[in-house]
């Protein structure tokens, strides 16, 4: 059920009542929202605490008192002095990371470079815990986006010790965000920063509201039957080619199930149905092709008998000079 009466405000007083009591943990995470745990020293127990706890509480608390407003994110207008909510449930990645690091964080690998490659991390989380709720801790996260330009590489980079350089002594350094970006306290995600936000779990509400309207009708038209885990809205929110195709279409209007099949085969397209005819889509390669075939985007040349993908297409004109039909 979607949170609806959490109180930013409250939660923000709350915590920096008890800051002093509140520990941290860090996670990597790349851009499949895969998260890594990550140590970190203790000279930087405060830094983390400051950077990604205190900064956001001390934001709340005193931008209060100057008129903070926390507003659904669904209508967010940019806004000055207001802050969005909206469900976690709302946001699959977002809600995809925290599952893993909530439920399963014993098979969770730690990061190192060797293994695992920096290039594809896509942002930084923290984990805080501290006592209070019905089962003896609170937790809430703070997350933010670690652009690829604030890592330094050891094996390029020099230091300056005293009036000489040095060789670098990390094998890479960080500068980290001190900017407040997303919070996810008890279901809801705080949006401190909203164009921070749709890019680090690659949320875009509107395309989310249309896929939502187009897959509903195409739902209503085909049978599908989907991989576990997957649903058209989210495949046609994350394809934006496929999606503004199917914006496009009028769905009641496209050709039936049984005829698409057999465009398929004529194509020689790999489009899988099961026992009761249902069209199979496991992954988003799956729903391009039905899309595409829906959008007649597959063509064999009567010239060399080869096919062809259409990339784009312009009606002509009828042969008589009159302007194209429909």
């Amino acid at each position: 059920m979607e949170k609806t009466e959490f109180d930013v405000f409250l939660w923000a007083n709350e915590v920096d009542e008890v800051k002093n009591n509140v520990s941290a943990e860090l996670f990597l995470f790349n851009k499949n929202y895969t998260p890594f745990k990550i140590k970190y020293s203790d000279k930087l127990t405060g830094a983390v605490k400051s950077m990604f706890m205190q900064e956001a509480i001390k934001y709340i608390i005193e931008e209060a008192d100057k008129g903070l407003e926390c507003r659904e994110y669904e209508k967010a207008d940019g806004e000055d002095k207001v802050i969005y909510r909206t469900s976690l449930e709302k946001v699959g990645r977002a809600e995809t990371l925290i599952h893993l690091i909530e439920n399963e964080y014993k098979d969770i690998d730690y990061f190192t470079e060797n293994e695992h490659d920096f290039k594809k991390v896509k942002g930084i989380i923290a984990k805080f815990t501290y006592p209070g709720g019905d089962d003896g801790t609170k937790v809430f996260y703070i997350a933010k986006i670690l652009p690829a330009s604030s890592a330094l590489k050891g094996a390029s980079s020099w230091e300056i010790n005293g009036e000489s350089f040095e060789p670098f002594s990390a094998e890479i350094a960080l500068k980290m965000p001190d900017d407040n970006q997303v919070a996810i306290v008890d279901g809801n995600i705080i949006v401190f920063n909203q164009a921070k936000f749709e890019n680090l779990f690659q949320y875009d509400y509107k395309s989310q509201v249309i896929a939502e309207a187009k897959a509903k009708e195409l739902a209503e038209k085909y049978k599908l039957s989907f991989a576990e885990g997957l649903t058209l809205d989210s495949l046609l929110a994350d394809k934006k080619p496929a999606l503004k195709k199917v914006q496009a279409m009028n769905i009641a209007e496209e050709m039936p199930q049984e005829k698409l099949i057999d465009y398929a085969d004529e194509m020689q397209l790999d489009l899988m149905t099961d026992d009761d005819g249902s069209i199979i889509i496991m992954d988003d390669k799956d729903l391009t092709t039905f899309v595409n075939l829906l959008n007649e985007d597959y063509y064999i040349s009567p010239v060399n008998g080869r096919r062809y993908e259409i990339k784009s297409k312009k009606l002509l004109g009828e042969p008589n000079g009159e302007p194209p039909r429909g």
